[in-house]
């Protein structure tokens, strides 16, 4: 256990501590490799003891720092035309701590409750959206869909990914290729707020679309 600690730790310093004099794309492979260092040293120390430590932590920052993305002016100019695009409608237009773009999206404008159809105020959103994901073809799309806890797992996981579907086939019918676009649902389990009050709720319900530019040694979305 301390070896695997005092590898995580000193890789991770290592790598973070140049960030501030690093590039985008330097950072971002840095994070990846800081994380990947961290997790490697964990199961290689379960299997080998410090030996295995020590490999696991090489081993897991060298496919770490292939997940990085980067944050180029390309992003940036995205954001700043999604934050036009959607200003006043209460659509959360962010950057990741591992440099993605992300749009949270709150059920008052997405889908009705229960429901896994697009309200017509999500469209105009979806609209300016595609055209921003046309104009930048080097972007690949995760998009997630969520519940609040009313109602079973049952209703709520398939519910949440049909969401995340019905965005999906929104942008493709407005030219973007699916194979650009990655979906999932995570049901009710990764609520942003407690649910205890209706408000609350829904904004636990609710769609989050993800855009990466990858890094030449970034994974590629599954054809």
């Amino acid at each position: 256990m301390k070896t695997r600690m005092t590898i995580s730790m000193l890789v991770t310093s290592l790598v973070l501590g140049g960030c501030a004099t690093m590039t985008d794309t330097q950072r971002g492979t840095a994070q990846g490799a800081a994380i990947g260092a961290g997790t490697g040293a964990a199961i290689g120390a379960i299997i080998g003891g410090g030996k295995g430590a020590a490999i696991g932590a090489g081993s897991g920052a060298v496919l770490g720092a292939g997940a990085g993305y980067v944050w180029s002016q390309r992003m940036e100019e995205q954001k700043r035309q999604m934050e036009s695009a959607t200003a006043g409608t209460g659509v959360q237009v962010s950057q990741t701590a591992d440099n993605r773009l992300m749009l949270n999206i709150p059920s008052d404008i997405s889908f009705d409750t229960g429901r896994a159809d697009i309200k017509p105020n999500f469209r105009p959103i979806l609209d300016s959206f595609a055209t921003s994901l046309l104009n930048n073809p080097g972007t690949t799309i995760m998009i997630v869909g969520h519940t609040d806890n009313t109602g079973t797992d049952t209703i709520n996981n398939p519910l949440s990914v049909n969401r995340a579907a019905s965005t999906r086939d929104y942008l493709v019918s407005r030219g973007v290729p699916i194979q650009r676009i990655q979906i999932d649902g995570r049901g009710s389990y990764q609520p942003i707020a407690p649910n205890d009050s209706a408000y609350n709720r829904a904004k636990n319900r609710r769609v989050e679309i993800f855009v990466m530019e990858q890094t030449a040694s970034s994974p590629t979305l599954p054809q």
